[in-house]
């Protein structure tokens, strides 16, 4: 059937490239999978994405990559692509050219392409718009390292280009890993808050820090690791208790929205079981929270960041510019987008109950369940002892 074009209740804009088709992270690699090409081409089998709010990537200068990361790894990067691989020094020094973080054709190009958009989408949140930059989110990149398949840290450029125009930022990270290098970057800025629900890092990466105790000199990092399995009745529990707090606190101006889907039940490195419908409702309580710019136009950035299930991400995602865009789309997938998905070559959970749903429609769940005394303690806790809600942290 057709389907009739959703009109946008609100000024968004995509930002995509289209080197996102031709370069992956290599083969046998977490990221060599259709992420932001995926979502793209479902957003367009919806009719969902007008020629006017589509925003080609471009890639960050080295003086804005230089705003976090030292020149040296920066040259580095850009010297092993032109070389073709990493060199020894280099993998050494930086942690690329291994597993974790490969080499692939593009070594450079396309993760400063990635952060140029978000550098642009923080451009056109402050002219007015909302933005979502679904290659974004890379939260683990360090100054100096690539960390956890992230090389440079687009959410922290993002943020400084915010804090170049004087606004007062907080950065949510709802990504089932700890945000630790926008963490590290902001540890001593009082005008960044940084807060990140994640996987305890006691089972999961990074395997350090991202505890309630880690809130930072200045008390702006707030960090509430859970442990697995949590639900939406969980996280529902938990974010409607923080939330208010954090904006009643932080008063921003702005909001960056790091919407990482390995959160998801289904996603193969998550350990979390949230579903799309959840999600979704978190990212409009996200948006509808955020403070606005005098037209009434919410002063939100969302970047991508995790998510290993192409399948159950670009239907979140396409969700998520949906919510952004102020779209009403229909639950059941057009033809045309569940031939898209029929195409992607994934089979890791296809003898699962649930698999045949992603043909079907974009939505699952709700994924309801007992809120556990350990979820309920460990918030409460945050509440009482984080500096920012007034209280004081035991180390």
């Amino acid at each position: 059937m057709d389907w009739p074009e959703p009109a946008p209740a609100q000024p968004a804009v995509f930002i995509g490239a289209g080197r996102y088709r031709r370069h992956s992270y290599g083969e046998n690699h977490p990221l060599a999978i259709p992420r932001v090409s995926l979502t793209q081409d479902l957003i367009a089998a919806y009719g969902a994405l007008r020629p006017h709010e589509f925003l080609p990537a471009r890639v960050a200068t080295v003086p804005e990559l230089a705003w976090f990361h030292d020149p040296e790894y920066i040259a580095a990067m850009q010297r092993c692509q032109v070389l073709g691989k990493v060199t020894h020094r280099y993998r050494q020094r930086h942690n690329i050219g291994n597993f974790e973080n490969p080499f692939f054709d593009g070594f450079f190009t396309t993760p400063a392409t990635a952060t140029g958009g978000s550098i642009q989408g923080a451009e056109a949140v402050l002219a007015g718009r909302v933005a979502f930059n679904p290659a974004g989110g890379m939260h683990h990149a360090m100054p100096d390292q690539a960390r956890g398949f992230c090389f440079f840290n687009d959410p922290v450029l993002a943020i400084l280009r915010f804090r170049q125009a004087g606004l007062r930022v907080l950065y949510v990270d709802v990504d089932a890993h700890h945000g630790d290098g926008v963490e590290y970057a902001f540890r001593d800025h009082p005008e960044v808050i940084t807060f990140s629900v994640h996987m305890d890092t006691g089972y999961a990466y990074p395997f350090v820090g991202g505890r309630i105790e880690d809130c930072g000199s200045r008390g702006n990092a707030v960090n509430l690791p859970l442990p697995p399995g949590v639900n939406d009745s969980e996280y529902r529990v938990l974010f409607r208790q923080i939330w208010p707090r954090l904006l009643a606190a932080g008063v921003p101006d702005v909001v960056v929205l790091q919407a990482g889907t390995d959160a998801l039940g289904p996603d193969p490195l998550g350990k979390f079981n949230l579903s799309t419908r959840f999600y979704l409702e978190l990212v409009r309580e996200i948006m509808l929270g955020a403070p606005t710019d005098a037209h009434g136009t919410p002063r939100l950035l969302v970047t991508g960041g995790g998510g290993y299930h192409p399948l159950a991400l670009a239907r979140c995602w396409t969700g998520v510019w949906a919510v952004l865009s102020g779209r009403s789309l229909p639950d059941a997938l057009p033809r045309a987008a569940a031939d898209l998905l029929r195409a992607v070559d994934w089979d890791m959970d296809e003898d699962e109950d649930y698999f045949p749903g992603f043909f079907t429609g974009r939505l699952d769940g709700p994924n309801m369940g007992p809120v556990r005394p350990e979820v309920l303690d460990r918030t409460q806790r945050l509440i009482r002892q984080h500096p920012l809600f007034g209280g004081h942290v035991d180390s």
